[in-house]
């Protein structure tokens, strides 16, 4: 792997930790892959306002789905 293209995983590493410690401070309940999804949801455009809804729908929806549990956050 080019050092570039370790520089630029290692910086997307220490985004993705820096946001799952906001997460657990905010208590979210997301994994850091779903962080790391919805990174890159929006890097590709999507709203992250729209975004909050669709997880805050999808949790109202499916409460009991236990998918939090899965990731170590409960």
């Amino acid at each position: 792997m080019p050092p570039q293209e370790a520089d630029k995983r290692q910086a997307a590493r220490e985004v993705i930790d820096i946001l799952d410690e906001i997460s657990g401070l905010l208590n979210t309940k997301l994994t850091r892959q779903q962080l790391s999804y919805c990174v890159s949801l929006i890097e590709n455009g999507v709203n992250p306002e729209a975004l909050a809804n669709v997880i805050q729908e999808l949790r109202q929806q499916y409460p009991d789905s236990g998918y939090a549990d899965e990731g170590g956050r409960a």
